[in-house]
């Protein structure tokens, strides 16, 4: 069935493509807004139908999986380890974004001229710890679910589920509304994933559809230089997660195949997100390390965002002829390192942070367009990365924690 499911993936990737270069090429242009609309709601709906699964998934996940921990220190432990992790995986993704726009400098020879230098003292109107720290905490958990702030629900839970570990009958009745919840949200996730192929196509389509395949030419220097940074950091990623588990994150990294390609022809690592949920377990990641740091990362771990944030913003000052100094771009690995944790579950959340560095540094957020025509294929590899670091590092964690299972269960069980 899981070779079938990356099959359809791959002929709707395939069969995309094609559709979009037919329309881009040959439907009659009065109609080609009507099929450009048709291809986009596809991908719509599902992404539509992931996102209102989302919210109670990680609630009732996370409070189980919290819940189950034996007391209030092991949270503290277990958070402050996949925290650790989190927080030198996201400094290396921005260092290598910044090391490897410079040294293949993708922009260099645009000449689409500066307007001006990069401030020199850049305001911090934009961006405060104070509104960050602000916005983590939901006024109410049903706004929050209601908005899908991940951030927020990830707090509530991490609160509900220290106050369940802390007592002493563990709340049962509570304890089986979160795991029937979990269940019953994931078996709804099957039904969701049934529509992945036709959003895939859709997704596909659309692109090719509006810009043409010589889209993928135009910026073949900025999406090889980017894609080739990506295989760096998940050479990186993979050699750090063997140092600490060893050869059996090849078998991890396996179960995660499909997820991870889900979330490279959707560009939503959200979409993958439920999958992961239930494939790790099946190779010995504990359930509960798994409800427990795979949430938290998805808000706190967006490897592939972060290393895409440094190297577009990068990319786009070279093309403007503007050159940041070495304390400007400590500055942006800071500022790019707090920010990048609070767009978690917005849709095209690394623009978003690009065009507000663009703002901080002083130059035209307008300058963002430049991406724009390849941000979704260049958001197919980042959201991939994503599944592939947030999978390295609940395995690291539930291997530091001793919760590594030692016999891998079957996939055909």
């Amino acid at each position: 069935m899981k070779s079938k499911f990356a099959l359809f993936i791959l002929a709707a990737m395939v069969l995309g493509v094609a559709a979009g270069w037919g329309t881009h090429n040959y439907l009659d242009p009065a109609y080609t807004p009507t099929a450009i609309m048709i291809f986009g709601m596809l991908t719509k709906i599902f992404i539509t139908l992931i996102k209102m699964i989302i919210a109670p998934l990680v609630l009732f996940t996370l409070i189980a999986g919290i819940g189950h921990m034996e007391d209030a220190a092991t949270v503290g432990r277990v958070g402050a380890k996949a925290m650790a992790w989190f927080i030198v995986a996201s400094i290396v993704s921005l260092l290598l974004g910044m090391v490897m726009v410079e040294w293949l400098q993708p922009g260099a020879g645009m000449s689409l001229g500066a307007v001006g230098e990069a401030a020199k003292v850049p305001s911090t109107a934009n961006f405060t710890i104070e509104s960050f720290i602000l916005h983590l905490i939901p006024s109410s958990i049903i706004d929050a679910m209601a908005k899908n702030e991940i951030l927020q629900i990830v707090v509530f839970s991490v609160f509900v589920g220290t106050a369940i570990a802390m007592l002493d009958d563990k709340a049962p009745q509570i304890m089986h509304l979160a795991e029937q919840g979990a269940a019953i949200m994931l078996k709804v996730t099957e039904l969701v994933m049934l529509f992945a192929p036709f959003a895939i196509f859709g997704a596909l389509a659309k692109t090719v559809a509006e810009q043409g395949l010589p889209i993928l030419v135009t910026y073949a220097k900025f999406m090889g230089g980017f894609y080739a940074s990506l295989g760096v950091l998940w050479v990186i990623l993979i050699v750090a997660g063997l140092l600490v588990v060893g050869p059996r994150l090849f078998k991890i990294l396996a179960v995660v195949r499909d997820p991870a390609l889900l979330a490279f022809s959707t560009a939503s690592s959200e979409a993958a997100y439920p999958k992961v949920l239930q494939a790790l377990p099946q190779v010995g990641v504990s359930r509960k390390i798994v409800s427990f740091v795979l949430p938290l990362g998805y808000s706190f771990n967006l490897d592939g965002s972060m290393i895409y944030c440094t190297f577009a913003t990068l990319f786009i000052a070279q093309a403007h002829g503007v050159e940041f100094t070495t304390g400007q771009m400590v500055m942006m690995l800071f500022l790019l390192l707090i920010t990048s944790k609070g767009i978690a579950g917005v849709p095209r959340a690394s623009l978003v942070v690009i065009m507000a560095t663009l703002t901080y540094f002083g130059l035209p957020e307008e300058w963002i367009a430049l991406v724009l025509g390849v941000d979704h294929l260049l958001d197919m590899g980042r959201s991939a990365t994503n599944v592939v670091g947030n999978t390295v590092a609940s395995a690291v964690v539930a291997k530091w924690e001793g919760q590594l299972e030692p016999e891998v269960i079957p996939e055909k069980a």
